[in-house]
């Protein structure tokens, strides 16, 4: 066990840190929604944390058509070894 090596994040007080870290650069952004103007091309970019809700959103939205996607897309694990597979049957039989 001596000789595993540990990576950054194996270290769950490094995990919680980058999370303290992320939890106040969310709230430092809050804030500054209120001290910052604006110069807004739509009625509705006035609204509060309107960029964190879209944000949020739209990272939804990839992530729930990605899940969508490889449902569409994926392939069964042996995909690319059932041709070899078949062949090497195939060719066993033919030496029978």
């Amino acid at each position: 066990m001596a000789d595993k090596k540990l990576y950054l994040f194996d270290n769950p007080r490094n995990v919680k840190i980058v999370l303290y870290t992320l939890y106040i650069s969310c709230g430092i952004l809050l804030l500054l929604d209120f001290i910052v103007h604006r110069h807004t091309q739509h009625r509705w970019e006035e609204l509060l944390g309107f960029y964190s809700i879209y944000g949020f959103i739209g990272c939804s939205a990839i992530v729930i058509g990605s899940k969508w996607l490889r449902g569409v897309v994926e392939r069964d694990e042996d995909y690319y070894t059932r041709d070899e597979l078949t062949m090497t049957e195939e060719e066993d039989h033919v030496a029978d």
